[in-house]
């Protein structure tokens, strides 16, 4: 099992920047696609971002192309989501996933594992 701990969310004006963090412990982390998906309120749970165990590739929800960055540090066992021209739209709970993989052009995290989540807040 794996387990997650984001931090870094926060309210911001739109156009503003955060980075998110997920700390995981537990099984290898390097081994995995990592991931972060979103929740809005009245809303169901949506992909954002992946990146490869190795950090070769990366995968965007068309939403935040070229506005977020995913990357990983496999030492620290950790994943960020850095996250800029923030819009009002993205505010959401956002939680990161371990394990993800592709079905046709969905996503989803075969370890069902989940942290608390971190509130991403931006106001217009």
């Amino acid at each position: 099992q794996v387990q997650l701990v984001e931090s870094g969310g926060g309210l911001v004006q739109a156009g503003g920047s955060l980075r998110l963090s997920c700390a995981a412990s537990g099984r290898t982390f390097s081994s995995y696609t990592m991931g972060w998906f979103r929740q809005a309120p009245g809303k169901e749970r949506e992909f954002v971002a992946a990146i490869s165990w190795n950090a070769y590739n990366t995968y965007y929800a068309d939403s935040v192309k070229g506005r977020f960055t995913i990357s990983r540090d496999n030492a620290k066992a950790t994943l960020y989501l850095r996250m800029n021209s923030l819009k009002p739209e993205d505010t959401a709970v956002y939680y990161c996933a371990a394990d993800l993989r592709r079905q046709g052009s969905s996503w989803y995290a075969y370890i069902d594992s989940w942290g608390q989540g971190t509130q991403v807040t931006v106001s217009s």
